[in-house]
């Protein structure tokens, strides 16, 4: 996403002048508390009447979710964008793109998934909960399962739950400063590939992983010593 460093008055077409004020209201929205940015300042940072704001987004709120959905949605064109190549390479490429993204944008970012100054509201936690079942079905189709329906709902919930991992090491990176960007690239893939390699296919087999023999069958079978 581009975003305007300095108000233009000039004539665009609707869906440049929409993309430029919901730039604008990207950068605003993450340097400031919800409550601090107002449309006026959004109107003003775009260089277009308030008006304008309101006929594109409605009401400030309406703009703010929009600003979230765009800060947390995975695009379409992020699938097409993927290699053809290898599982492997298209898991690195999807972490790439991941953190190419949160990077670029980093206080909007983790403005979005933190809320911030809207902790709890339940239209922001409606726009957050859609993220992920979209981010659920483009990482299925982006690891090549988007054909697997006898098992569809399990699979979504793991890569739910590795959505979860995903947020929260990119914020170990960026806003704690506790990881660098390459072991952060290295848990997210590696993680992937483990889930999409190893589980995943005992989940769809239901061979799940051999528990380990009591001890008194281990001493039966040859043991020389009891287990400690």
């Amino acid at each position: 996403m581009s975003v305007e460093t300095a108000p233009r008055r000039r004539r665009l077409e609707p869906d440049a002048r929409r993309g430029q004020i919901l730039a604008c209201a990207v950068r605003l929205f993450g340097e400031r508390p919800y409550a601090e940015v107002s449309t006026t300042d959004v109107a003003r940072e775009a260089g277009v009447a308030r008006g304008l704001v309101n006929h594109y987004f409605g009401a400030k709120k309406d703009l703010y979710l929009e600003v979230v959905r765009v800060m947390v949605t995975i695009p379409e064109v992020a699938l097409e964008r993927l290699p053809k190549g290898d599982l492997r390479s298209r898991v690195d490429a999807s972490v790439t793109w991941f953190l190419d993204v949160v990077s670029r944008h980093s206080t909007s970012w983790l403005a979005a998934v933190t809320a911030r100054g809207m902790g709890g509201d339940v239209d922001v936690e409606r726009v957050l909960a859609e993220a992920e079942e979209v981010a659920a079905d483009r990482m299925l189709v982006a690891v090549g399962l988007a054909g697997e329906a006898e098992h569809r709902e399990e699979l979504r919930g793991m890569v739910r739950a590795y959505g979860g991992l995903a947020t929260s090491t990119a914020r170990e990176w960026l806003q704690r400063d506790a990881l660098t960007r390459a072991q952060v690239h290295l848990l997210l893939t590696t993680t992937l590939l483990t889930i999409v390699e190893q589980v995943i296919p005992q989940v769809i087999t239901g061979n799940g992983p051999t528990p380990p023999a009591p001890p008194c069958v281990t001493q039966a079978m040859g043991a020389t010593e009891p287990l400690k």
